[in-house]
């Protein structure tokens, strides 16, 4: 086999390469994720593994196997194997690498499967430079991508390459992966004598959002910044944390004054104040406080305390913001003291706040969920063919507008984030809101 892998498989072997460098996958069997493609019988698998591949695209996020899977190739099919890099070639180096392929195709039969990673970094032209070799069967390209291969690939090269689509690893895989690099002597961090705490693992398969080499850096990391313990590293969801949040740190900023008097001003609006408002408001502003930061707090303000209860309030805080904008201090000390009394004399409800941090926690708390099928439009062939939009209901055609269909991916579905309040106009949006649910329980049930 002649590849160009050599020079990318030494730093798999030396002990300070990163540690995601050193654990990528050498065999299938190494392999954790993307079963649908990779499993035994599975036609991916049984072309690489019989050396019977055609071009094809791999898409999909960062730290799924991509390159993992270039890899394997390179070590499974007899073919000539040449890789390189879409940031560090030029049409030149394609070129050259056509004629060469072309050359021993005539002289030797032999294929020569092309790997280029990052492959919607290429224009054009020189993506175009591939295409009368693939039309030839001189080369088996194998492009690997992060964006939709519909907008960053030609047509034409599209139309003769087959896309496999990888999904992000779940937090079960990504553990997976963690608990075969503490174990791992040679290769892994077992040498280090880690004891990781089984939240900390999870705290960081969550983190990574699919994405292993993201949780192996975070678990490097955390074991290399963690005390020793009876003679081993201890790595608990603390230790984790503080990895995570150790660049954030250094923004910090102090000033309790300065503080204190923006909280008060914030807390008598929130308690309908308008006295308190407009006092700290006076004080902010004749002590000479930037009037811009104090209109940024009103127009936070105006959607966390207040939202749809009047959602005036955020048209009256942005209008203060572009008053003050616009003519200046200390005129536009009245259009200040204007939003302040308005803001702090509004019905008040914490509705959107509250709705937020819940769908912000979930964000969190667990890897991102795709989105459903049906609500993912499908301007391409390639994503009329995975089934993009199928089974979407347009609002429109459907009785009162409102569709008996779901718009949550199906791990959350039936949540609820937003529950308006009984207060200002949140109780009319309460009153819709609950209509709409029961028109489509009734359709549920009519069509059950």
């Amino acid at each position: 086999m002649d590849s160009l892998f050599p020079e990318e498989d030494a730093p798999a072997r030396d002990a300070t390469a990163p540690l995601a460098e050193r654990m990528r996958p050498h065999t299938f069997d190494e392999f954790v994720g993307q079963e649908d493609l990779l499993a035994p019988g599975r036609p991916l698998r049984e072309a690489i593994e019989r050396d019977l591949l055609q071009s094809i695209i791999l898409w999909g996020p960062p730290g799924t196997g991509k390159t993992t899977l270039a890899r394997i190739i390179a070590d499974t099919t007899k073919a000539r194997f040449v890789s390189f890099s879409a940031v560090l070639a030029g049409i030149k180096e394609i070129r050259d690498v056509m004629a060469e392929a072309e050359r021993q195709r005539r002289a030797t039969g032999r294929r020569t499967i092309v790997f280029i990673d990052e492959i919607h970094r290429f224009n054009k032209a020189q993506q175009d430079a591939f295409l009368p070799r693939v039309e030839a069967g001189d080369i088996v390209l194998v492009g690997a991508t992060t964006e939709n291969p519909s907008f960053e690939v030609n047509a034409a090269l599209l139309s003769r390459s087959k896309v496999f689509v990888l999904r992000g690893l779940n937090a079960d895989e990504i553990t997976v992966i963690l608990e075969r690099a503490l174990r791992d002597g040679t290769r892994g961090l077992a040498q280090q004598l880690p004891e990781v705490a089984a939240d900390a693992l999870r705290a960081i398969a969550v983190y990574a959002n699919g994405d292993a080499r993201v949780a192996l850096n975070l678990l490097e990391l955390s074991v290399a910044a963690a005390p020793t313990v009876g003679g081993r590293r201890q790595v608990d969801t603390a230790r984790v944390d503080q990895t995570i949040q150790r660049r954030a740190l250094l923004y910090d900023k102090s000033g309790e004054e300065h503080y204190n008097v923006i909280s008060a001003l914030h807390k008598s609006m929130r308690n309908s104040d308008p006295d308190a408002a407009v006092y700290w408001l006076a004080r902010m502003v004749e002590a000479g406080e930037d009037p811009m930061y104090i209109a940024r707090r009103m127009v936070r303000f105006a959607s966390e305390d207040i939202g749809n209860a009047d959602p005036q309030a955020l048209v009256v805080a942005v209008a203060a913001k572009d008053a003050v904008h616009f003519i200046g201090m200390p005129e536009g000390n009245t259009a200040l003291a204007q939003a302040a009394l308005y803001l702090a004399t509004a019905p008040k409800s914490n509705a959107v706040y509250d709705a937020y941090n819940r769908a912000a926690h979930d964000a969190h708390s667990d890897v991102a969920q795709p989105v459903p099928l049906h609500l993912r439009n499908a301007p391409t062939k390639l994503m009329k063919e995975l089934e993009y939009g199928k089974g979407y209901k347009y609002a429109h055609d459907e009785a009162d507008a409102v569709a008996d269909m779901s718009c949550l991916p199906p791990a959350l579905e039936g949540r609820k984030y937003y529950e308006p309040k009984e207060r200002g106009f949140e109780k009319e949006i309460k009153r819709r809101l609950d209509g709409w649910e029961e028109i489509k329980k009734k359709r549920q049930k009519s069509e059950l």
